[in-house]
């Protein structure tokens, strides 16, 4: 089962870069972020050409997540429990059946938090303890579950070409980072480092300032993983080279195969 994370930046603006990723590639399932769109005006019909079950949990000009998935979903839901006035659509779960195993997934774009400190930083840190919560739940079912999309967090100096200009930022404050390492230290496995330990592995570049041809990138879209979905880790890379396309999303794809 290929399964993997996308942060489309706008379906509209980049529905021929998705399309020309996903028929080339040929994930199971994708989970979008930052689709910018509310559920009605999805291009749901255009995926569910390509063979895609389409489940969206979206919000006018911002945010909005969706799930694409060829094999079967059961038991969507839509929000990240534990604060019902939250408006904002950045978390999606579905489970995803597959030929062996059944997995609990969980699509999520994590708030930016910038300017710090602020509101916004407070919002981001208050989310990430409502999804510490969660991640324990999901821990407490046993069941292989993973949750990934852009979690806005650079988790070690490795992850930025250049760290120091990021220290400031609500993507590397040591708050933000050590709310990640909270979560990740329940028991989960982050996938792609697992499999890929060097340097200069990124998922972001900025549109400004030549960034792409510099490489000066950050690895903010992350894939952490149950023990029991561990156990059946094959595979994690990043698809790079889609940031060099025409009309690219300024993040590109993640993914990772299980033996499901």
């Amino acid at each position: 089962m290929k399964i993997a994370t996308f942060n489309i930046n706008g379906i509209k603006a980049r529905l021929n870069a998705l399309t020309d990723w996903l028929s080339e590639t040929q994930p199971d399932v994708v989970l979008l972020q930052e689709i910018k769109s509310v559920d009605e005006a999805f291009p749901r019909q255009h995926f569910e050409d390509m063979g895609y079950n389409v489940e969206t949990h979206g919000m006018k000009s911002f945010n909005g997540v969706a799930i694409l998935s060829k094999l079967p979903l059961e038991d969507v839901t839509r929000g990240l429990p534990g604060d019902d006035s939250d408006e904002q659509a950045r978390w999606i779960e579905a489970t995803v059946v597959g030929d062996q195993h059944a997995v609990r997934l969980c699509g999520l774009y994590l708030p930016n938090g910038n300017p710090r400190p602020g509101p916004k930083f407070d919002y981001k840190l208050a989310w990430m303890e409502r999804m510490h919560a969660r991640a324990k739940d999901l821990l407490s079912s046993e069941m292989p579950a993973m949750m990934a999309g852009d979690y806005n967090i650079i988790p070690q100096a490795i992850d930025a070409a250049r760290p120091d200009a990021w220290r400031d930022d609500a993507l590397f404050h040591p708050e933000s980072r050590a709310a990640y390492r909270r979560i990740l230290n329940l028991g989960f496995t982050e996938a792609f480092r697992t499999r890929n330990p060097a340097p200069e592995q990124y998922t972001f570049w900025d549109y400004q300032a030549g960034a792409w041809n510099r490489n000066d990138g950050i690895r903010i879209d992350h894939l952490l993983l149950t023990p029991q979905a561990a156990d059946l880790l094959k595979d994690c890379q990043i698809d790079r080279e889609y940031r060099g396309r025409e009309k690219p999303s300024d993040h590109v794809p993640v993914w990772v195969e299980l033996a499901a």
